[in-house]
Formats: C-alpha cells, structure tokens, sequence
C-alpha cells in the first residue's frame, strides 16, 4: 500500500496559517483604531502596556502626524492635579 500524500494536510496547514495571519492583522487594525480614536484608552493602554502605546505613537510620528502624544501628555497630567 503506497503511502498518503501530504498535500491534503498542507493544504490544511496554509488554510491554518492563513487564517491567523488574517486574525492578527484584523487584531492589529482593530487596537489601532480603538487607540486612534479614544483618549482614555490611550490612558489604560500606557498603564498596562506602554510598549504599545509608544510603537502606537512612534507609528504615527513616521506617518507625518505630531502632537499625539503631546497632546495625551498633558491632559493626564491636568487630570491628575
């Protein structure tokens, strides 16, 4: 009996990884998005992860757009006096 050809399980496997990859970039999109349009989830985000809210900022400081994060400085800090 001659062995099974692997490309059913390649296919498989590529249907698998394609589909993460396409759930990561929707991920990513969406967490951009939510960041970009929301103040206060910039907050929690540099409290819990603020090597994220910094690729965020740096991202859009290579984009040509300034002032985000200046911006976000100081309202946190009004805030908090």
């Amino acid at each position: 009996m001659p062995p099974k050809p692997l490309e059913p399980l390649a296919k498989k496997l590529m249907k698998g990884v394609i589909a993460l990859e396409l759930l990561g970039v929707v991920g990513a999109y969406s967490l951009f998005h939510m960041m970009n349009n929301s103040q206060d989830f910039r907050n929690t985000m540099n409290r819990r992860f603020p090597s994220i809210l910094e690729v965020y900022y740096k991202s859009n400081e290579w984009a040509g757009v300034y002032g985000i994060r200046e911006r976000d400085h100081e309202a946190w800090s009004t805030r908090r006096d």
